[in-house]
């Protein structure tokens, strides 16, 4: 599906908030609310839209440490058969307290988003989960204190 410039302002106007109406949007627009409302319909059945959520606090919701932890694997168990990345990422992902993961070029491999309560929840989850997935063979832990940016935002 092919977005157009009417489509890039009704997303821009639901990246603000969520919660606006199709009437709002049409009034700020100037089209049809059925118009938005059609819009809208198809850009969720073509997966541009993929869902809507609220934006959390998680300082205030008790996990206010933010780390990213950069990952080595190897690609080979010990009976030399091929370990797949995209498994092992999912496999990382799955865990709750991690927030997003990337496979990445240059010397690391996976890149690792973690929301926890403090520093020794990170190390837990590194020692006692991490450590335990075929394939990691080491971790670098970055621990961000402070932020001054956290977006899922999209520039369109």
């Amino acid at each position: 599906m092919l977005v157009d410039d009417k489509d890039r302002q009704i997303l821009r106007l639901l990246q603000e908030d969520m919660t606006k109406s199709y009437k709002a949007i049409a009034g700020e627009l100037g089209i049809p609310v059925t118009t938005v409302y059609n819009r809208v319909k198809k850009m969720e059945e073509n997966e541009v839209i993929l869902g809507y959520k609220p934006i959390l606090d998680a300082v205030k919701l008790g996990l206010p440490t933010t780390s990213f932890l950069l990952i080595t694997m190897r690609f080979k168990d010990p009976k030399n058969n091929p370990l797949n990345i995209n498994a092992i990422a999912t496999k990382i992902a799955s865990y709750e307290n991690v927030q997003e993961v990337h496979i990445v070029a240059g010397d690391w491999d996976i890149l690792v988003k973690l929301k926890t309560y403090n520093v020794q929840e990170i190390g837990d989850f590194i020692n006692k989960k991490l450590r335990y997935i075929e394939g990691v063979e080491k971790c670098l832990s970055s621990i961000a204190f402070s932020t001054q940016k956290e977006t899922l935002d999209i520039p369109i």
